[in-house]
């Protein structure tokens, strides 16, 4: 079976979370947990966030053992973007993009067939 979650519009810049997915990306649900906990970025919080509610989707779905599933998706993609403008010197003004991420997780087990 095969569970997701997801956070869309997460307030970070997608490129902040990239890194610590490609760290839990084929590891289990309790190793990557222990791998981002003990990571001090903010983009590993987010990532965090999201595995704990996979995990508790596998959970609330009747799945057993939620630790051992396997981490098969965790990618972070770019959202949309707020544009403002910054002031500058001699009239100019610099486009400032406040970027947002959707962060998207799955965990699978084994098929029992």
């Amino acid at each position: 079976m095969k569970y997701k979650a997801s956070h869309r519009f997460a307030r970070i810049s997608a490129t902040k979370v990239r890194p610590f997915t490609q760290l839990i990306q084929g590891k289990t649900a309790g190793e990557g947990l222990d791998l981002l906990r003990y990571v001090p970025n903010r983009g590993a919080r987010f990532l965090e966030k999201v595995l704990r509610s996979a995990m508790a989707n596998a959970e609330q779905a009747g799945a057993r053992n939620v630790e051992g599933l396997l981490i098969h998706d965790a990618r972070a993609d770019g959202g949309p973007m707020f544009k403002r403008l910054q002031p500058r010197a001699r009239g100019m003004a610099f486009l400032v993009r406040k970027r947002f991420a959707h962060i998207h997780v799955g965990i699978e087990g084994p098929d029992v067939v």
